[in-house]
């Protein structure tokens, strides 16, 4: 199987090349049971947030959730605010917004249940992109910082996101 070496600081991952459309491949990073760049990504985005004054961090169910609970304990916030991917039975009165993910086939769904929208009414950090922006927005949040640890493909050049490091997409045709 072809891979993309991936350098983030100090750490090198070797990630699968994916075939997810006849024509591109993604290189597949999977953070969830990777500690350790979890906790160094942690660290590099927490520097970067340093001066940003937030009340929350928002993460996407599920692969953001590790680096969410890192980064919320670097920056001694004791809470942070996911979005779910299903409306859960314990919610009330969910926001819910459709999302399309370059990684899944089908339209999914992004759910904030409103105890946690009535915490956002005042302002919030979120780490996720468009969709979850515009549900954070339909509850009056206000944005004040994204991060990620990557940022794949076309995102790279973008000036609205704090990333650790590029992804590229590659060829689907390519023996890179």
């Amino acid at each position: 199987m072809q891979q993309y070496q991936l350098r983030l600081g100090p750490l090198t991952r070797n990630l699968p090349l994916i075939q997810i459309a006849p024509n591109t491949r993604i290189a597949s990073f999977v953070l969830l049971g990777d500690a350790e760049l979890t906790q160094y990504a942690a660290q590099q985005l927490a520097q970067r947030l340093t001066h940003t004054p937030f009340d929350y961090l928002v993460t996407m169910e599920s692969k953001g959730i590790p680096l969410a609970q890192a980064l919320s304990q670097l920056a001694h916030h004791p809470r942070f605010i996911v979005l779910r991917k299903s409306v859960k039975p314990y919610m009330t009165h969910p926001h819910t917004i459709a999302v399309t993910a370059i990684t899944t086939h089908t339209p999914q769904q992004l759910v904030l249940d409103d105890a946690d929208a009535t915490l956002l009414r005042v302002i919030s950090t979120g780490g996720s992109l468009e969709a979850a922006n515009r549900l954070l927005q339909q509850v009056g949040a206000q944005i004040v910082a994204q991060t990620a640890i990557l940022a794949e493909g076309a995102a790279g050049t973008r000036t609205d996101i704090e990333f650790l490091a590029k992804l590229p997409l590659f060829d689907g045709n390519s023996s890179e």
